[in-house]
């Protein structure tokens, strides 16, 4: 058996209640490039916009192709989404037993649970800038996926009290053969 991927090291038993694409997805090692489609939404103002530049996340409504490159090792995961007209990256690893994203100034943690074979991620702490925020202005955060077929579906959003959306998008990525991968 190949080394636990961080999703695996995160969840414990709960990994194997997932829908069998999102076991799939988070299963890949090594380099590999998925490709799909993908809704974005517009940041809500002004200041959302601002915000959303800093994390590389889309700056407007649209759709069309997605593009996602995944190098995934056992201790860290980069992660470089590029949707019509804007490309994201980020790098994921384990700390503390949550999974932590750096996204441009932010870094996330997150814990992760299987919902009806979904997996839902929930924001635990958020620093931006290295200061810790405060949980009264911490991000409402939507970050979910699910399967069909060879398809990884998924849906992420986040609204900043005060602010409202600074990021919205959903879709899906076309998996690799399971032989190829």
């Amino acid at each position: 058996m190949n080394q636990p991927s961080l999703y695996e090291c995160v969840m414990g038993d709960a990994y194997a209640r997932l829908a069998t694409e999102v076991q799939r997805f988070h299963r890949l090692a090594g380099r590999h490039l998925l490709h799909g489609v993908v809704q974005t939404d517009a940041p809500a103002n002004w200041l959302a916009a601002l915000l959303a530049r800093g994390l590389g996340s889309p700056l407007r409504a649209s759709s069309g192709a997605i593009r996602f490159e995944l190098e995934s090792g056992p201790v860290v995961e980069t992660w470089t989404r590029h949707f019509p007209g804007r490309t994201m990256s980020s790098r994921l690893r384990l700390d503390a037993g949550r999974l932590v994203e750096r996204l441009g100034a932010a870094r996330l943690a997150f814990t992760l649970a299987e919902i009806d074979g979904r997996l839902v991620m929930r924001l635990a702490s958020l620093r931006f800038l290295g200061i810790p925020c405060p949980a009264w202005l911490r991000p409402r955060i939507v970050a979910e996926e699910t399967g069909a077929g060879d398809q990884l579906c998924f849906r992420v959003e986040a609204h900043v009290p005060g602010v409202g959306r600074v990021v919205g998008y959903r879709g899906h990525l076309v998996l690799p053969d399971e032989r190829a991968a």
